[in-house]
């Protein structure tokens, strides 16, 4: 099984593997450690990743990138309108209030979900991988931002299922770096002190803070905090607004009208802001942006910085609010680590030297350390790779709670059933009395931590109906849980008829802790709180009474429905898996048909070059002219009504040409390889005749004759040869000969097997071993 981790960025993706001496990245097929996250669709196929970038430019329309950004969003989200307008593709909304996007794709207009475009560009990485390691994957640790929501991260999820993948875990990206940090920092492992240090990650389209304490064997994050609309792309479109604004006053042009001078303009910001991380100034030329203009410009990092100082401010918010969540004053950071492409900014540096009175560190890869941190992850969640032993605490970053069909279910003082900070993975069970099917619905509670536009809704849980049961109220204890990618599930619900009569205690318990895991389950009354830690102080005599109590019992489970708003259904995923495996054979037959029609290219200009070189002198003339003039037919068909034809009709021209080049080819190769068969038959029989002298006269004077036959037999074979002309079919070929030397061979072993004489394994180098001797 292989260990896999993969970071889908909003620009580009990563994919790190486990292997025996540690973690490696994954080159694509143009050797780069980076896949852009860009899917293309062409005329007749997708083009992923790389493949996506590259024709992005000549299909503007049917280019879908930083799918990231509406994946688990509705259409009618304010941020989701700046997103879609940044994409040249057709959008609606969807009947769930989703994002609908229209392409044209094989002459007609196919409609998909940001869920079915992730699950591409997973299949495109799983395929990378599995080239890459020669074996196929389905378990992986998935990165993913630490606000996304429920509805995102079950998105995730789906379309991971949909490319025949399966999560082991969505670990935040913090998180991830965080780990691939401290499991090999030496210093942490040889102090008992604690470490307190800052991950600020700037990616393309947000900033992530995250502060984790480091001791020996573990990593506790201590908060997570975000300002998901600021990321290196707002420093680039800060570069492009003032270029566009330059360019019109310059050259009259409106770069926004046209969407591929919007995507040239993007593309040459997001390079100048590279060049001004180095430097403290730098040109910008573009040839033919618009109405065939060129046009250039110049800026100063001084005059960029100044145009950004409202996006550098913003960087201040996450991380003074990561400090106060943590309880902790910058003072008490040990260090700073500085990550993501859009932290390499030098005003970005500058001012978080300010606010943590340290200089940031780089000692990570800003671009890998996500991924490495996945895989990383996947490794300690794996049965097959033994990995030491590291406990990774991260926490849930926003307040979720529960309510039944009576009202709001509360546990501790808090008032929520998991609250901002509670350990993932969690589990809470809660006692109800019911009559019947019931409901749970678990929501955000409070709107206040979510990214604006989101729903505080999370998904209804259907507890029920209670089959084989007609009494009275009956108690249900529904079994909650908080899980690894930090969704929240309900596990099971069982039914206990109690014939003890046995009644619920209903007061208000709050005793239960806080902070509770797998190991640590909480029994919570739908009115109240029994604390799991009471039941363990009972004594023997009250514990042995519940074993009796228990035995009365009867535990009848209950059946447990969910329904995600805004989710996909099974059935949903069933069908998107159904066209991702059909846009993949289309796919695939699309670069098939492309292989036989290029190799078909590439066997008529080879065969022509062959025809007046290699193999003039094995052709005659008639077979010239009718080589040529197929040769020539074909080129002229591959370039008019061979242009766009099947895979059949390219593999039938090749075959047909074959029919007419193999003859002269198999001469020339024969011509070449009668030479050596030839040499090694002489061989066999100088070696025959050596080996004769040492025997007695009879056997001499037999392996004699038959190799003075064989000699004979050549020569005269080879005269005869030379006399007929290389353009006919040989009347000596080079398996005649072939057949001629394991004959003598044969002869010859013959008669020395028929005497007691040792039989020299050098004799011949095609000779067989077929003595009897001990």
């Amino acid at each position: 099984m292989s260990v896999v981790g993969f970071d889908i960025g909003n620009e580009n993706c990563v994919i790190a593997v486990v292997k025996q001496r540690g973690i490696d990245v994954l080159l694509n097929d143009e050797s780069k450690r980076e896949t852009p996250s860009v899917v293309c669709f062409g005329d007749k196929q997708r083009f992923l990743g790389s493949a996506g970038s590259a024709h992005a430019m000549t299909h503007p329309m049917s280019t879908i990138s930083q799918v990231k950004r509406l994946i688990g969003r509705k259409f009618v989200d304010p941020n989701v309108e700046k997103e879609l307008k940044m994409l040249a593709v057709e959008t609606s909304e969807g009947p769930d209030g989703g994002i609908l996007i229209h392409l044209k794709y094989l002459k007609e207009t196919h409609t998909f979900t940001p869920v079915q475009i992730m699950s591409m560009l997973f299949a495109h990485l799983k395929a990378m991988t599995e080239k890459d390691l020669e074996t196929s994957i389905s378990e992986c640790v998935i990165g993913i931002p630490s606000y996304f929501t429920e509805l995102q991260r079950r998105a995730y999820l789906d379309a991971a299922k949909i490319a025949g993948l399966k999560p082991l875990r969505l670990i935040h990206d913090c998180t991830a770096t965080a780990l691939s940090y401290g499991m090999y920092k030496t210093d942490f492992h040889s102090s008992s002190s604690v470490f307190n240090v800052a991950f600020i990650d700037i990616g393309h389209c947000d900033t992530q803070v995250s502060i984790a304490a480091f001791e020996f064997g573990q990593m506790k994050i201590l908060s997570h905090t975000f300002d998901a609309s600021l990321g290196g792309r707002d420093f680039d479109e800060v570069l492009f607004s003032h270029f566009a604004t330059k360019f019109k006053e310059q050259y009259s042009i409106d770069v926004y009208s046209n969407a591929k001078a919007c995507i040239r303009l993007r593309a040459a910001c997001e390079k100048l802001k590279k060049v001004l991380s180095a430097n403290l100034e730098a040109p910008l030329n573009i040839e033919c942006l618009m109405d065939e203009k060129d046009v250039k410009g110049f800026i100063m990092r001084e005059e960029f910085e100044k145009l950004a100082s409202g996006l550098l401010e913003k960087i201040y918010i996450p991380c003074n609010k990561a400090l106060t969540d943590a309880g902790l004053t910058a003072e008490k950071i040990s260090s700073v680590e500085l990550v993501g492409s859009g932290s390499r900014i030098p005003a970005v540096a500058r001012l978080l030297t300010s606010l943590f009175k340290r200089e940031p560190s780089r000692k990570l890869n800003a671009s890998e350390c996500v991924a490495r941190g996945c895989a990383l992850q996947c490794a300690m969640l794996s049965p097959v790779y033994r990995v030491r032993e590291y406990e990774v605490q991260d926490y849930i970053p926003f307040s979720i709670g529960l309510s039944s069909d009576e009202g709001p279910i509360f546990a501790g003082s808090n008032g929520v059933l998991f609250p901002k900070g509670q350990p993932i993975p969690s589990i809470k069970v809660i006692t109800f009395q019911r009559t019947g099917l019931f409901h749970l619905e678990a929501f955000y509670a409070d709107p206040n931590e979510l990214p604006l536009g989101t729903s505080p809704k999370i998904s209804c849980f259907t507890i029920g109906p209670f089959h084989g049961y007609h009494g009275d109220k009956a108690r249900v204890k529904v079994r909650v849980q908080l899980n690894l990618h930090g969704i929240v599930m309900t596990e099971s619900a069982v039914l206990i008829k109690d014939h003890v009569g046995d009644s619920v205690t209903m007061g208000d318990n709050h005793s239960n802790s806080d902070a509770m895991d797998i190991d640590s389950i909480s029994e919570t009354d739908a009115n109240g709180i029994e604390d799991s830690a009471n039941k363990k102080c009972e004594s023997p005599r009250s514990s042995a009474d519940g074993t009796r109590k228990d035995k009365a019992n009867r535990r009848l489970d209950v059946p447990v429905s969910v329904n995600i708003y805004g989710g996909m259904t099974e059935a949903e995923i069933l069908e998107a898996h159904a066209k991702e495996l059909q846009l993949a054979q289309q796919d695939k037959t699309v670069e098939l048909t492309k292989d036989k029609k290029n190799s078909l290219e590439s066997y008529v200009y080879e065969m022509r070059n062959k025809l007046s070189s290699t193999y003039r002198s094995f052709a005659s003339e008639q077979e010239k002219d009718d080589i040529s003039r197929s040769l020539l037919e074909t080129e002229e068909w591959l370039y008019e009504d061979g242009d766009d034809e099947t895979e059949l009709a390219y593999s039938s021209k090749l075959v047909d040409l074959k029919k007419l080049v193999d003859p002269i080819e198999n001469r020339y190769k024969d011509e070449e390889g009668r030479t050596q068969v030839t040499r090694d038959l002489l061989k066999c029989i100088s070696e025959h005749h050596t080996f004769a002298d040492s025997l007695p006269s009879h056997d001499k004077e037999q392996i004699i004759n038959e190799c003075n036959k064989a000699e004979q037999w050549i020569k005269e074979k080879l005269q005869q040869q030379d006399s007929f002309p290389k353009n006919t079919d040989p009347i000596l070929w080079s398996n005649d000969i072939k057949n001629k030397t394991e004959e003598l061979n044969l002869i010859c072993q013959r008669i020395l097997g028929s005497r007691d004489y040792p039989i020299s394994e050098d004799n011949c180098e095609d000779k067989q071993d077929t003595s009897n001797h001990p």
